[in-house]
Order: structure tokens, then sequence, then C-alpha cells
């Protein structure tokens, strides 16, 4: 069957399987349930992995539409670039306490990177820019959705015209539409970003307001955002840490209640004198 060289590496797998021989389909489907094992081995290690002959491998490619093996294989690591699940490493379950250890050093080491990129200088400009906003918007979709909601719960403290976007129900463009050149957008760009999301930068940043961008450091740097924090994501499992992004959440919010001074402290007790009267807490 002829590929579609626009397809996904995977679709290109999974539209081949039903014309396969018996050891090509073998090999298909253990490709379609572990293919970071395609990007991550030579031709050799695969048929090995996947108990099959490297000839059956050669084979396989070429039924893919590909003209050898490093040209799938490079397809495969675009691939897994984008942040698909299905392409990362499964921790073993032989050593939890190996596991525990793996994540914690990996959380250290991403704690360290990105921050070892981020200046003070920014951190403090972001926090300001909040502060002095007629309104501020904090956009994210998927893994990032929960966390650009707590960071609008974080500043909402001292930040009173704050929202998170897209509400339940709404469309984007009906907030977007809205932005003015005085506002300040925080938005995440996390992996597996949206298709829209290029075109979400270009309508924020055409609208002439203060954006920071926040995504993972496969993205390369993004010169339309008036800052860009790249976070450090990585992981010995099938899920992405984003340690680093809720340390970048809490830094700017406490920055912003630092910067914001008196203020801040009197929206707070305003704010605690409510609950105590609502009895809410």
């Amino acid at each position: 069957m002829k590929q579609d060289r626009r397809d996904s590496f995977l679709a290109r797998v999974r539209s081949a399987l039903p014309d396969l021989h018996p050891a090509e389909r073998r090999l298909g489907e253990f490709v379609c349930d572990f293919p970071g094992e395609l990007a991550s081995y030579d031709a050799q290690e695969l048929a090995r992995l996947a108990n099959v002959s490297k000839a059956t491998v050669s084979r396989f490619v070429r039924r893919l539409d590909y003209a050898n093996y490093d040209e799938a294989r490079k397809h495969a690591r675009e691939e897994q670039m984008t942040g698909s699940r299905l392409f990362l490493t499964l921790p073993s379950e032989d050593n939890p306490d190996g596991t525990l250890a793996a994540n914690l050093t990996q959380g250290k080491a991403n704690l360290d990177r990105t921050f070892g990129a981020i200046p003070q200088a920014e951190i403090d400009a972001v926090a300001q820019a909040l502060l002095d906003a007629r309104k501020a918007w904090v956009i994210g979709f998927r893994a990032a959705h929960p966390l650009a909601d707590y960071l609008r719960w974080q500043l909402i403290q001292v930040i009173e015209n704050i929202i998170a976007i897209p509400g339940s129900g709404e469309t984007l463009g009906e907030s977007l539409a809205s932005i003015r050149p005085d506002d300040c957008v925080v938005l995440f760009g996390l992996r597996r970003r949206i298709a829209q999301t290029d075109t979400i930068l270009d309508q924020i940043a055409a609208s002439g307001a203060k954006l920071l961008y926040v995504t993972d450091e496969g993205v390369e740097p993004d010169r339309r955002p008036r800052w860009h924090f790249r976070c450090h994501t990585a992981a010995s499992g099938p899920l992405f840490s984003h340690v680093s992004v809720m340390a970048v959440c809490h830094l700017i919010a406490m920055r912003a209640i630092e910067l914001a001074g008196g203020k801040a402290r009197a929206r707070l007790r305003a704010i605690e004198t409510m609950n105590d009267q609502l009895g809410e807490l």
C-alpha cells in the first residue's frame, strides 16, 4: 500500500498492518505498542526486541514507504519530539525504589536547568507587568489547563482583574477579541500543544499585549512573546514532569505579592476578613 508521506509514523504503521506478512505484522504490532523502541534502537536491536530477522525490519520499513531504516527512525524521532506518551519509556515494575529515586533526581535536574536559563529580572518583569495590566489573562490547554487555573488562583490574591481562559462552554475567540495593548497574557504551550497554538500566539502578539510564553524545553526560543520561559519536563516514565512549570508559577505569584507591597497586604487582609464573615474556611 502506498503511504501518504504527510501521515505520522504511527499512522503509516497502522494503515499497513492488514497487508503485512505474519513476521512483518508481528513487528508492526510491536512498534505500535512501543514506537519509542524504533526511535531509540538500530535495526538489529529492534529485530532482537521484536523477535524477527533484520531482513524483516528492512522489508517492514520499505512497506511503510521509507527509503531505509534510518529514514524511518528519523521520522519516529521527530514524532517523539511532539510529546506522544506512546513514545515514552515505561518504568520498570521490578524496582519501585529506583523509580522514586530516578524521578526525584530528574525533578531536581529539571528545576536546575529551567531556572539556570531564567534571570530573576525576567521573573520580576513578568510579575510587575501582571500587576500593572488593565487585565491579566492566563491561557492553558490539556495538561496546562490546571496549571493556568493554579496560577490565576494564586495571583487573584493581589490581582483583581485576572481570568483563566477558555472557560467552560466558551470559544477562545470570545476572549482573544477582548485583549488590549495594556493587558498582560500568560500562555502555556506544553506538549502536546494544540494545533492552534501558533495562531493564538500571532493573535496575542498582534494585540500588542505583553506576553509570557511558558513551554517545555522542546520549543525553540520564540520571538513573538516578550518573555519565553522554557521549562524542562523530562521524566523517567510515561508522563512529563511539570515540577519546573509549577515552580515557575509559584515564583511569579510570590514575586507579584512581594512587589505589590502594602496594596497586597491590604487585599489579603480583606480576603481573610471576608472568608471569616462567610464562614467558608
